[in-house]
């Protein structure tokens, strides 16, 4: 009988464990989710920053006018 308890404390303790981890790793998808809607923000912005000091659309790969 003692062994079942034992394995029945560390069931208790390994469910708990899970339940915990999945509250972290939701709260983190969320956080992932908010950080990814501000970077979409961000490059949205600085695109039109961009746009509007050169007078066009800013592409990455352009060279800058020095070369």
């Amino acid at each position: 009988m003692e062994r079942l308890e034992a394995i029945e404390g560390h069931l208790a303790h390994l469910l708990r464990t899970v339940d915990d981890l999945n509250d972290i790793v939701a709260g983190q998808a969320a956080e992932i989710a908010q950080l990814r809607a501000q970077v979409a923000f961000l490059m949205q912005r600085e695109a039109g920053r961009e746009a509007e000091a050169s007078g066009g659309i800013y592409l990455g790969d352009e060279r800058p006018p020095h070369y």
